[in-house]
């Protein structure tokens, strides 16, 4: 499905965001995650894997801007995995177990999970051009 130029430049801006997490998330990115008020205890094999896993999806964006083509299906677990990586940091804050920076860092998370869930509500109401469903 092809993306309208908005689209492919929120894919393009949140893949460096996303490129930067996951040198953050890196055993080697403690001092980066304590300086943004992330935890840093645990075994390197959680953060590593964290990390890789943000690393994907900001290559994954980084495709898909420079293409200007997108799967729903992609771009729904793009939305979904921001807006829940956001409401994660903001219960924890609640709770006691994070400081107030970290929901802040996390928000361009969240800008960016609005702006994938607006483009799926535009293409949803969009009927087909071919008349296939």
């Amino acid at each position: 499905m092809n993306l309208p130029k908005w689209m492919r430049i929120a894919l393009l801006a949140t893949a460096p965001m996303n490129l930067l997490g996951a040198l953050a998330f890196l055993p080697l990115g403690r001092d980066l995650r304590l300086s943004m008020g992330w935890p840093s205890d645990g075994h390197p094999i959680y953060a590593a894997t964290v990390g890789l896993f943000i690393f994907l999806f900001g290559v994954a964006y980084l495709w898909t801007g420079l293409t200007g083509r997108a799967a729903r299906l992609f771009i729904t677990l793009a939305a979904s995995g921001k807006l829940a990586f956001f409401l994660l940091t903001v219960w924890f804050w609640l709770t006691g177990t994070l400081s107030g920076q970290v929901p802040a860092s996390a928000g361009g998370d969240l800008v960016f999970a609005l702006l994938f869930f607006i483009w799926l509500f535009q293409v949803r109401s969009t009927p087909p051009k071919s008349g296939r469903v």
